[in-house]
């Protein structure tokens, strides 16, 4: 009988559905490029290993599954422990179910068979593991084996190179495919920028959703509740993005907040600025959005001037971006733009071009303008052979990429603004930096925490467009928390 196909995932009425044609034409696109390969041998198979649950510790509790990215992005399967191969002559796609025993029915459910999953995922065959061996000989002659291997640059770990019982056996080349793939994953399908943009506006939603409930006295944690919530109950996202970061007071200037030491507990109070980093998860695809606002919902001169001071670098960068512009170059704009509203706050003094030699923004912002997106949060492709290195000069040497922007890139634009009192030290006793500080109202800062605005946004062909819709200006944002109305929210 005929496997039925599926419509694609969906997480039920009301969530986006996504098609199954996605993972299909990046199948495609995948061995187009190989294909494209001077000399590629005769008999490539690329094959590709999924995700498998993670004990906590040495208990019978497992981490919630989260799909391995490559593996999530070539077939869309939510099981774990399945492989997948590609023929990369004929693009002719095999899925590897694993063979479980009958106590799963019990468990955790019903046993499919076979066909159920070559329908589900729109696949060519189906087979069972253990019948790799057996499958991969016949699917091209002198099969080659293509496995993932390679360093994702942004966290120093490596890819998941398949491994299964008596690929011994075979011929094996682990450097062909990680380069590849990964610039297939940079530049996004039109499929894939509809589910970006949906869990954009989800994420989106639930930033404003928070704004509107923001009131001194709550905790920091029942901010992440409350995104958490409508990102699932609304929107399908089982997971979030990252761990939130939902900074108050102080708390704003601590760049990864929310860790296990400091676990978003903090009680917010009246005339915190707070800033919080939020993005959902749907279908593996990321988003990454913060918003800062003060808890009271009316902004002191001190957080206005901040605010819009990172406010005009972000919509500098926005205005610049288009494709063949250097992401160092929308960097470097973003901080001259921030120093220069900070002078004319009376924070600093002196010449920005100097401020900018002697590497005074990185006291400010330490981190870089932003970052790739997609399947991950800081996504792969950042630094690839062939793409501009890694700066080497202070204040460039954070950012997580240095490449020329491409149409169908997705990257953050998230410039901020911090008080950091071991940065501020370092520069109050730098001749070099401390010639433009204002002492004085450098020490009226102490306790400010920090701003940062990030949206995530879409590489077109002549610009750029904003995938986050949430309220941006002073006086959208005080309206919001106000009144609750927003032209922008849906």
């Amino acid at each position: 009988m005929a496997a039925r196909a599926s419509a694609g995932f969906s997480m039920g009425e009301g969530t986006l559905t996504v098609p199954h044609e996605l993972f299909r034409q990046n199948r495609e696109r995948l061995c187009a490029r190989l294909r494209a390969l001077p000399g590629l041998p005769a008999g490539c198979v690329v094959l590709l290993q999924g995700g498998s649950g993670v004990p906590h510790y040495d208990t019978d509790v497992e981490y919630l599954f989260r799909q391995e990215p490559f593996f999530q992005w070539s077939f869309g399967v939510k099981e774990p422990d399945f492989f997948g191969a590609v023929v990369v002559s004929t693009g002719r796609s095999v899925l590897f179910a694993p063979r479980l025993p009958e106590s799963y029915a019990v468990w955790m459910g019903k046993l499919h068979p076979l066909a159920h999953f070559r329908g589900l995922y729109s696949v060519d065959e189906v087979h069972h593991v253990d019948q790799m061996q057996q499958v991969l000989r016949q699917l091209a002659p002198d099969v080659l084996l293509l496995t993932l291997y390679g360093e994702n640059t942004d966290s120093g770990y490596f890819a998941k190179e398949a491994v299964f019982d008596g690929i011994e056996t075979f011929k094996k080349n682990n450097k062909l495919l990680f380069p590849e793939i990964v610039q297939c994953r940079l530049i996004k399908t039109p499929l894939e920028m509809e589910v970006m943009r949906y869990v954009n506006r989800v994420s989106s939603d639930a930033h404003v959703l928070v704004m509107r409930n923001a009131k001194p006295g709550m905790k920091e944690y029942e901010a992440e509740a409350l995104f958490a919530h409508h990102c699932y109950a609304v929107g399908g996202c089982r997971h979030v993005a990252y761990t939130c970061i939902c900074g108050s007071g102080e708390n704003g200037a601590i760049l990864h907040y929310g860790h296990a030491s400091d676990p978003n507990d903090r009680t917010i109070k009246d005339g915190d600025m707070c800033l919080f980093d939020m993005g959902g998860s749907y279908c593996g695809y990321a988003s990454d959005i913060t918003c800062s606002f003060p808890v009271n919902g009316k902004f002191t001169a001190d957080q206005k001037a901040v605010y819009n001071a990172v406010l005009q670098a972000s919509l500098a960068v926005f205005q610049a971006v288009k494709p063949g512009v250097s992401w160092v170059d929308m960097h470097i704009l973003s901080n001259k733009v921030m120093l220069q509203e900070l002078k004319d706050y009376g924070l600093l003094k002196g010449n920005v071009d100097d401020m900018m030699k002697a590497g005074l923004a990185e006291v400010f912002q330490p981190h870089g303008l932003g970052h790739l997106m997609g399947l991950d949060v800081h996504d792969v492709g950042g630094y690839l052979p062939g793409a501009p290195p890694r700066p080497t000069q202070p204040g460039l040497c954070k950012l997580r990429t240095a490449r020329v922007l491409e149409e169908g890139m997705v990257l953050t634009i998230e410039p901020g603004c911090y008080f950091i009192d071991v940065q501020l030290d370092r520069a109050l006793a730098s001749p070099e930096l401390s010639e433009f500080l204002v002492p004085a109202e450098i020490q009226r800062f102490r306790k400010f925490g920090g701003v940062r605005i990030e949206d995530d946004i879409l590489v077109t062909a002549d610009g750029a467009e904003n995938l986050t819709k949430v309220p941006r200006t002073v006086e959208d944002i005080e309206n919001v928390m106000a009144s609750g109305r927003w032209a922008g929210t849906a």
